[in-house]
């Protein structure tokens, strides 16, 4: 279990936040079976919001990293670095991390490519979050990402 105290959130939002952050603590520690243990967990959530919130963690680190813009440079070395750090402890799936980053950055139409499977996201976002934050924490992360979710909802509403 983790930590950080998610108590703050509604039920759905905390499932996420609980099963994201123990997935990317074993992701960092580079616990196999306590990450598998987490994935399991994270694909079993509602994969809509669940990609929505970790796709706002890649975004915000990429941003950060990049706070004048990326280029398909910086994007491909990204990619690069999340798959030959996650390959050397688990299987991974080079073309999911691509989904994954292009997702994040908004460069694909969500209309004209089927949503990646809830256990493929589950299994290889919380890879790329970890490869991205180094020494960062996560929990300021997806808390900023909940918190952005919320002002475009209620936004929109």
């Amino acid at each position: 279990m983790t930590s950080t105290s998610w108590r703050h959130l509604p039920p759905a939002a905390r499932a996420i936040a609980v099963a994201a952050t123990d997935a990317v603590e074993a992701a960092r520690a580079q616990a196999a079976e306590p990450y598998a243990e987490a994935a399991e967990r994270l694909a079993a959530l509602d994969a809509e919001p669940t990609g929505r919130v970790l796709g706002a963690v890649v975004r915000m680190l990429l941003e950060e990293r990049h706070p004048d813009g990326l280029d398909g440079d910086d994007v491909r070395a990204a990619l690069e670095h999340a798959v030959r750090w996650a390959a050397a402890w688990r299987d991974v799936d080079p073309q999911v991390m691509v989904v994954l980053l292009v997702g994040a950055l908004g460069i694909h139409e969500t209309g004209e490519e089927a949503p990646l499977p809830p256990r493929a996201l589950a299994e290889h976002a919380p890879l790329l979050i970890s490869d991205l934050l180094q020494a960062r924490t996560f929990a300021t992360y997806l808390e900023a990402a909940f918190t952005e979710i919320q002002r475009a909802e209620i936004h929109d509403a």
